[in-house]
C-alpha cells in the first residue's frame, strides 16, 4: 500500500524558514514525478512546486520562486520543500503528491496524496 507522510510543518514567524519532508513507501519511487501542493483557510489547493524522475527538472508557483526549493533522493525515497522568507499569505496545509506522468503540477495528475501537514506563517 501506497503511503505518503509529511512532517516539518509547524508555526513560524513571517521571514523565517521551514524544511518540509515527505516519506515515500513507494518501491518504484523514482518512476513518479513529484510535487508540493497547499490548501490555505477557505481557498482551494492550489500548486507549489514538483520535480522530475531523477530530479533533473523543477518548476515552481510564480508566488514561491526564489524563496521554496523542491528536492528529492530516490535512495532513500523522500522529497523536501526548502521553505525560506515565508510569508502570511503561506499558511496552509502542504500536501505531498506522487504522479505517474512525467509533471506534477496538476491535481489531475496526482496518483497518491499525503495527509498533510500544517504551516502557519505570523506576522
Amino acid at each position: 500500500q501506497v503511503q505518503l507522510v509529511e512532517s516539518g510543518g509547524g508555526l513560524v514567524q513571517a521571514g523565517g524558514s521551514l524544511r518540509l519532508s515527505c516519506s515515500a513507501s513507494i518501491r518504484t519511487f523514482g518512476s513518479y514525478a513529484m510535487g508540493w501542493f497547499r490548501q490555505a483557510p477557505g481557498k482551494e489547493r492550489e500548486f507549489v512546486a514538483d520535480i522530475s524522475w531523477i530530479g533533473s527538472r523543477t518548476d515552481y508557483a510564480d508566488s514561491v520562486k526564489g524563496r521554496f526549493t523542491i528536492s528529492r533522493d530516490n535512495d532513500k525515497s523522500t522529497l523536501t520543500l526548502q521553505m525560506n522568507s515565508l510569508k502570511p499569505e503561506g499558511t496552509a496545509v502542504y500536501y505531498c503528491a506522487a504522479c505517474r506522468g512525467v509533471y506534477c503540477d496538476d491535481e489531475k495528475s496526482v496518483a497518491f496524496w499525503g495527509q498533510g501537514t500544517l504551516v502557519t506563517v505570523s506576522s
